[in-house]
């Protein structure tokens, strides 16, 4: 069997509000100024939600299926040499598998049950 690769967009609400009423979006301010949209593997996101988003709450946890996504996403050497996903186009609605809630709780966010 096989299993798709999930990667993971973390976007405030308003964002996602924001992409889901255009179907489409370039991203967060951050992936407008680099160029490209911000992702994460499964490994990295813990991390990606504690260096960037530490005290945000009303935040939505978005994936996509990687492979879905085309030769516009590359993985490219980022944080402590990793490889991480950027999409090097806008990300459409149809684009995303499912979408749900990443509330903050006392110790951190809280993913959604299945992520990890």
């Amino acid at each position: 069997m096989n299993r798709r690769m999930l990667i993971f967009k973390i976007f405030h609400r308003a964002e996602w509000d924001a992409l889901r009423l255009a179907g489409s979006s370039l991203g967060a301010p951050i992936d407008l100024a680099d160029g490209y949209i911000h992702f994460s593997g499964q490994a990295q996101l813990a991390e990606t939600a504690v260096k960037y988003f530490a005290d945000h709450s009303n935040l939505v946890l978005v994936a996509c299926d990687a492979a879905r996504l085309g030769p516009a996403l590359k993985w490219e050497t980022s944080r402590g040499g990793a490889l991480f996903p950027h999409l090097y186009r806008a990300l459409d609605l149809v684009d995303v598998v499912w979408d749900k809630s990443l509330p903050l709780g006392a110790t951190g966010h809280i993913f959604p049950e299945g992520v990890f």
